[in-house]
């Protein structure tokens, strides 16, 4: 079992409102660092079913690759806008640290229960399984705008058409006297910031917890402003390492994406303290 904090202060009755949130701790700097090495430790013992996310998804961008081979323009805000919809796409990830940390199964049946058991009607509700769609929903919309964007101003503001990674880089990133590029980095920066803040720890705890969107966003939010530096070191190793396996011809995301799904699970249990807040079960009988 990896260690979490164990003395929390008191946390909010549930009797509070329906925005009740979790008590949120205050980590050391460092503190990100480990939930990589506990991230590794989950993928190594989630085996097969954690690389198979990484798997897909760098499928996924190679296809993207192969179909806009000729648009970098498009390829480069698809790529980042990757990073948007992120936290959403590791959601089965997040699942099997829980199970690993409880000591229960981890098998294809857990995932395949992740992923669908919020159909069930009786949490066709506020706070039930089908706000993880809807949040999913509104990043994949964030995503999307910010995919327009990037491409509406590389093509509009670009000297010459940027079909290749090489136009992008002299066209661009080397443009002399434009300053697109710094404006593109702003402008997904703007985008960013905000979006990190509101899904830091967001999915996991919608997840493990009976909450609704707002009150996830809001526990995010509070996460970043109690703990902004070592966040800060988070959101850093996070675009570091997904630059990284973008570098490698997207071979490097098949470890990225599960270690980093996974940290992000230790990143919430140990910023976060939901032991207050009712727990997400299936309902009875579920499969």
């Amino acid at each position: 079992m990896v260690p979490h904090f164990k003395n929390s202060p008191p946390t909010p009755s549930l009797t509070d409102g329906p925005l009740t949130l979790p008590v949120i701790r205050t980590i050391g700097l460092a503190q990100p660092l480990r939930w990589l090495v506990w991230g590794a430790q989950d993928m190594l013992r989630g085996g097969w079913l954690s690389l198979a996310h990484g798997l897909a998804v760098a499928a996924f961008g190679a296809l993207l690759m192969l179909l806009a081979r000729d648009r970098f323009w498009l390829l480069a805000g698809a790529l980042s806008g990757f990073l948007v919809v992120a936290p959403v796409l590791a959601t089965s990830l997040y699942a099997i640290s829980r199970a690993l940390e409880r000591g229960e199964a981890v098998n294809l049946q857990l995932v395949i229960k992740t992923w669908t058991r919020w159909q069930y009607s009786r949490y066709a509700v506020s706070g039930g399984y089908w706000c993880l769609v809807r949040f999913g929903l509104l990043l994949a919309l964030a995503g999307t705008g910010w995919v327009l964007t990037s491409a509406a101003l590389i093509t509009l503001m670009a000297p010459l058409p940027v079909n290749t990674p090489q136009d992008f880089l002299r066209h661009v990133v080397l443009a002399p006297h434009r300053y697109l590029f710094e404006l593109w980095l702003t402008m997904g920066g703007l985008m960013a910031a905000p979006l990190f803040a509101s899904t830091v720890i967001a999915m996991p705890l919608l997840l493990d917890r009976r909450v609704n969107v707002l009150q996830a966003v809001l526990a995010s939010w509070q996460t970043v402003l109690t703990n902004p530096l070592p966040l800060a070191l988070w959101a850093a190793l996070i675009m570091g390492l997904t630059l990284l396996g973008l570098a490698t011809l997207l071979i490097g995301l098949v470890f990225v994406l599960p270690l980093l799904g996974h940290a992000s699970w230790h990143a919430y249990r140990d910023l976060v303290d939901a032991s207050a807040l009712p727990e997400r079960l299936p309902p009875e009988g579920a499969a």
